[in-house]
């Protein structure tokens, strides 16, 4: 049973929601699903990976993000001679105190920026698994907690363009979900260049959420329920990737709990506090594909890693609904044919 204040709490969530997508969407034009995709990703508190070519304005969407909340951020510029101590920070001797004194890098931030992840040698981008899974950083035996809500938002290039190195798969899996920007429309592009062409529409955005109000945010996405039924949904399609024969490498039980939480996340935006079918299966291709690796066979065939994400879902059964309950007040990322009862 939900209580009088946990339907107030997703209440304030909708509508402090609301206010930073309306924020974000006013500079980035013609692309609500990635915005959404976002405030999924930061509410479920995960991370999140933006790979597109340059251009299309993964940094911009990052920025705006970051600049919506009132918290602190940080950005990161990945370079081949960045190290990593530029990124957790290191101790530093101090001569009159005569003890090593802790220069905090640049990860000791809410919303942590990483542009273009994949120009960095693997050794620097490790410097990030820490921090993104267990939100501390270890230096010389002593452990700094970072602050909460913690975020990293990474953007990378395809890996095929000059200078870039693939990132190890325990990276990749540190990433909740991974969204492309994809081209904009002509009509989104036209509005672009009215918008930016003066001036940067950043210099104007104010914040429209605090830290503290998302921390209380999180915090409500986790009274969200998901019933027997769907937990074992979510186990039954990350399972399948184990098993597919197009692929080399299936999901993690890491990438089990992502899909779960960012469920919660996504139920808590459609102001519902129960996750549908319908959750899952519109989370699927962002919160798995980046995890998957294709056979040598597959990707001769050039079957990509979201195909058989899609293939799983048409495959695994959908749980049986339980007496109807008022539907979602739309789908995420598109229509579907399932899960359109509470169970």
């Amino acid at each position: 049973m939900t209580t009088y204040d946990e339907r107030a709490s997703l209440s304030d969530l909708t509508t402090t929601a609301d206010r930073v997508r309306r924020s974000v969407e006013s500079v980035i034009e013609g692309k609500p699903e990635v915005v959404r995709l976002a405030l999924t990703v930061l509410l479920a508190e995960g991370h999140l990976l933006i790979e597109d070519v340059p251009g299309v304005g993964k940094t911009m969407l990052a920025k705006t993000l970051a600049r919506s909340v009132d918290c602190s951020v940080r950005r990161i510029q990945f370079t081949p001679d960045l190290l990593p101590s530029d990124i957790t920070g290191v101790s530093i001797y101090d001569q009159q105190r005569r003890d090593f004194e802790f220069k905090p890098g640049a990860i000791f931030a809410q919303i942590v920026i990483g542009d273009e992840i994949n120009r960095a040698s693997p050794k620097t981008q490790s410097a990030l698994l820490e921090s993104m899974e267990e939100r501390q950083v270890t230096i010389d035996g002593q452990t700094y907690e970072l602050p909460s809500p913690f975020m990293v938002v990474a953007t990378q290039n395809p890996v095929e363009m000059e200078g870039t190195y693939p990132l190890p798969e325990a990276q990749r899996d540190r990433f909740m979900a991974r969204v492309s920007m994809g081209y904009p429309s002509p009509e989104a592009e036209l509005a672009m260049l009215d918008a930016h062409g003066a001036v940067s529409p950043l210099d104007d955005l104010q914040p429209v959420a605090h830290a503290h109000d998302m921390v209380k945010l999180i915090d409500a996405v986790r009274t969200v329920h998901v019933a027997e039924a769907v937990r074992r949904y979510a186990v039954d399609l990350v399972a399948a990737t184990r098993t597919h024969p197009d692929l080399r490498l299936g999901a993690s039980p890491r990438a089990t709990l992502h899909l779960l939480r960012a469920a919660k996340a996504s139920a808590a935006l459609s102001g519902r506090d129960y996750v549908l079918p319908d959750d899952l299966q519109a989370l699927a291709g962002p919160v798995l594909a980046h995890r998957l690796l294709p056979t040598a066979q597959a990707q001769l065939n050039r079957l990509t890693a979201e195909q058989v994400v899609l293939d799983i879902l048409q495959r695994t059964p959908v749980p049986q609904a339980a007496p109807p309950a008022a539907p979602p007040a739309g789908p995420l990322y598109g229509q579907h044919q399932h899960g359109t009862r509470r169970l």
